[in-house]
């Protein structure tokens, strides 16, 4: 995505800077005041994700949202930094320049475990973490080495990002939320097109699940000793609610609620009811 130009009428604007913090060029939104909100979206999103919850988060807080390395219209500086933990460094590097102290980190999949792996290497949210459709497990049997594989071969292969936004249609995009168990209307449909068509983000993105790994992280999970708050819709297709449930059974101070009806995009189809969420954390 190219900024500023494709950025005039992407939501919330009025609150977006870039930063150049090696090695990235980072897309930031930021707006309100009191105690800081840190939101990370998931792979393959970008702050548009949260153009519900974060003007609802700001009412009664200062709130930071953060385009993940190369997704959105933060730039990338370096393909091999977007695995786990180094977008997690380089996200609290980030954090620390700004002088951003979070006191709640609120992560949406893939997010979560970006935000509990900067809570490992020193990130102290003092009132916790809260993860949206945490994705907190590895696929299962064929799945668990034929994707990663698959994402790997696409990422090294000349033109396969270009060609997957070339022959994108609004038709298959619309498949693929609805295949997350999520309904969104036209406008929210209409941003992630224009994300899916965008050859830097679908490289980005392909990058990203090539270098994901989350093995050292879930192998650890009892000891993260720190609030850690689950959010899950019970209509998810894409990660299954039982990962988040497995997950707070390990967590030293974790807890769980479900909210019916809402599918793996939870936060965009119903902000409200997930600010309210966040906010008893």
């Amino acid at each position: 995505m190219r900024w500023p130009d494709d950025a005039r009428d992407w939501p919330l604007t009025a609150y977006s800077r870039q930063i150049l913090h090696r090695p990235h060029r980072w897309h930031v939104q930021e707006h309100g005041e009191g105690p800081l909100i840190l939101l990370i979206h998931g792979a393959g999103g970008a702050t548009q994700s949260f153009r519900g919850l974060f003007p609802l988060l700001a009412r009664t807080h200062r709130v930071v949202a953060v385009d993940l390395p190369g997704q959105g219209f933060t730039q990338l500086g370096a393909q091999q930094r977007c695995g786990l933990d180094h977008m997690s460094h380089d996200l609290l590097a980030l954090c620390r320049n700004q002088g951003w102290m979070p006191d709640i980190v609120v992560g949406h999949s893939a997010g979560t475990a970006i935000a509990l792996r900067m809570w490992e290497l020193g990130m102290q949210p003092r009132e916790g973490i809260v993860g949206i459709n945490a994705a907190l497990g590895n696929f299962k049997g064929m799945a668990g080495w034929l994707f990663p594989m698959m994402a790997k071969a696409l990422a090294v292969t000349p033109f396969s990002a270009g060609l997957f936004a070339s022959t994108t249609t609004r038709a298959s995009v619309r498949n693929l939320v609805e295949g997350t168990g999520s309904t969104l209307d036209q406008d929210g449909l209409e941003l992630y097109y224009r994300l899916a068509t965008d050859k830097g983000h679908v490289d980005a993105t392909l990058s990203m699940m090539a270098q994901w790994s989350l093995d050292g992280l879930l192998s650890r999970l009892e000891q993260i000793d720190i609030r850690v708050h689950l959010i899950v819709g019970l209509a998810d297709k894409a990660v299954p609610p039982d990962i988040s449930r497995r997950a707070v059974e390990r967590l030293p101070k974790g807890y769980l609620t479900e909210l019916p009806d809402l599918g793996h995009l939870a936060h965009e189809e119903d902000p409200e009811q997930v600010a309210r969420v966040i906010l008893e954390t």
